[in-house]
């Protein structure tokens, strides 16, 4: 297996969570969270984030209805997956993301913070999660 890099997005309208991780160890981190305004990315802060972690490819979270379906959010994530695509020349994998904040937030349970902050790692402690759920769902070269 190839050891690429990857970004993952969290995709919202008032803040966007990202995480980075590794294809070769399936390892991914919480990194930071991006102002959104109305579902517009701060895209300067996403192109300084390219520049720094240099990803060979970006996962985004694709919030689904509990049946599956999609809704307005997910139209706008998967639209948000196309940009990135676009302006970045770059494989975008779109994942099921359910539940994957009620697990951020389980992860930060018993840490004492401010509600402001807590959103934000909220955000992107749920883009860890999501970036590992792929990772783990991506086929492994056992040699």
């Amino acid at each position: 297996m190839a050891a690429r890099t990857l970004l993952c997005f969290d995709y919202g309208l008032k803040r966007i969570g990202v995480a980075v991780g590794q294809e070769l160890t399936g390892t991914a981190s919480a990194l930071t969270t991006v102002a959104a305004r109305d579902g517009k990315p701060d895209w300067p802060a996403i192109s300084r984030l390219f520049e720094e972690w240099q990803p060979d490819a970006v996962v985004v979270g694709l919030p689904l209805n509990m049946d599956g379906s999609e809704h307005e959010l997910s139209r706008r994530a998967r639209r948000f997956g196309n940009q990135l695509h676009g302006r970045y020349n770059l494989p975008a994998h779109l994942i099921d993301e359910r539940l994957s904040s009620l697990e951020a937030e389980s992860l930060l349970k018993g840490r004492s913070r401010q509600k402001a902050r807590r959103k934000e790692d909220i955000d992107k402690l749920a883009a860890q999660v999501i970036l590992e759920t792929w990772l783990t769902e991506q086929p492994r070269d056992t040699q």
